[in-house]
């Protein structure tokens, strides 16, 4: 006996991806399927960035299909990922080179919001996506000290600036543009937002899967220009458990609802404190608020960090936790939380503006 096409997808459509929740079938992940003979070979495209599990996918996929389909002599898998740009706010045109904007944004100063970006970022790199980091705090510029770059961008039209590489990621921030670490920045908001969209399209950025943009705390000039001007494909929220800062990070996601902009989930910072000596596990800080906080506006939270001397000791050397260490405890949440926010864009509504002509009026 031999097997058809309707075998196969019947066998799909009772597998489950682990990481969707949808079977491959139905998911539209399973292409390019072909039969010859009792041969079979298919592509499962995931529509997120998942290197580090394409092989237990491959097998998972394989064994089902083995036990789903007897006769067949062979079966043969090709597992890969394909990001694509997704909904933004209406009447606003992606940035060129980009396909998906996340914004990482607090309520409040302290959260450990630019660490959680930076490494946010390198696990989906991790993950065999393209990924640049926009810093966007233009009061206290982190991420060059963070990704361990010096320098300062390049300009080979002199109208537009190359990005900087650090450790697989492109990157840009007001701070490659000053002279010393510490010079501040004395500007009234009209030049903040001025420089934020300069940084923002004045970038060249080379075919991102996402961009990554570490807001300033709060919710001024930075926050409504991006509502208003930048394609954020979503944004998540860092906080710690305490009363304050989740009061502010509530501010931050109403902020959000309010410009339209699709709050993808919470991320609890500095959740436990873990005892460099001993190891003990202490919730200094509190407990169990950012989790009310989730169940009080139904949205997810994405993870949970310890507050760890290593994570702080590893961001100020310029080699961040996912790239320093990146089979240690706090690197498996941040690649957790990375592949958990990369399914929840590839389940949003996607973008189709670039797919669209372009009709020209002209006088004959």
């Amino acid at each position: 006996m031999s097997f058809t096409d309707s075998d196969v997808q019947a066998a799909l459509e009772k597998l489950t991806d682990p990481n969707t929740k949808k079977d491959f079938f139905s998911s539209k992940s399973a292409k390019n399927i072909q039969i010859s003979g009792n041969h079979l070979s298919l592509d499962i495209q995931l529509g997120y960035p998942a290197k580090s599990v394409w092989n237990e996918i491959r097998t998972m996929v394989e064994s089902h299909l083995r036990s789903a389909l007897p006769d067949a002599e062979s079966i043969s898998v090709h597992v890969s990922s394909k990001v694509v740009p997704h909904a933004v706010q209406r009447g606003i045109k992606l940035v060129d080179g980009v396909k998906n904007i996340i914004a990482v944004a607090s309520g409040k100063g302290g959260v450990g919001k630019s660490t959680t970006a930076v490494n946010l970022a390198l696990a989906l790199a991790a993950e065999g996506a393209r990924v640049g980091i926009l810093d966007a705090d233009i009061y206290g510029p982190s991420q060059p000290a963070m990704m361990g770059i010096k320098g300062q961008p390049v300009s080979r039209d002199g109208k537009s600036v190359e990005p900087m590489l650090g450790h697989g990621l492109q990157v840009m921030s007001i701070g490659f543009m000053i002279q010393g670490e510490d010079v501040p920045m004395v500007w009234r908001g009209p030049m903040v937002t001025q420089a934020l969209d300069q940084l923002l399209h004045q970038t060249r950025w080379n075919e991102l899967d996402y961009l990554v943009v570490d807001m300033p705390p709060g919710t001024g000039d930075i926050q409504l220009t991006l509502s208003q001007k930048v394609p954020v494909t979503g944004a998540v929220i860092v906080t710690t458990p305490q009363d304050i800062a989740l009061m502010d990070a509530r501010k931050g996601l109403k902020m959000f609802d309010k410009v339209n902009i699709k709050t993808l989930g919470i991320i609890e910072n500095m959740s436990t404190h873990i005892c460099s000596k001993c190891g003990h596990e202490e919730h200094i800080f509190g407990s169990g608020g950012a989790e009310k906080m989730c169940h009080d506006y139904n949205i997810e939270l994405l993870g949970s960090l310890p507050l760890d001397i290593h994570i702080r000791e590893q961001a100020d050397s310029g080699n961040p936790t996912v790239v320093a260490d990146p089979d240690n405890a706090a690197a498996r949440v941040y690649k957790q939380i990375a592949r958990r926010l990369a399914v929840k864009i590839a389940e949003m509504a996607q973008d189709y503006s670039s797919a669209f002509p372009k009709i020209v009026i002209q006088n004959t």
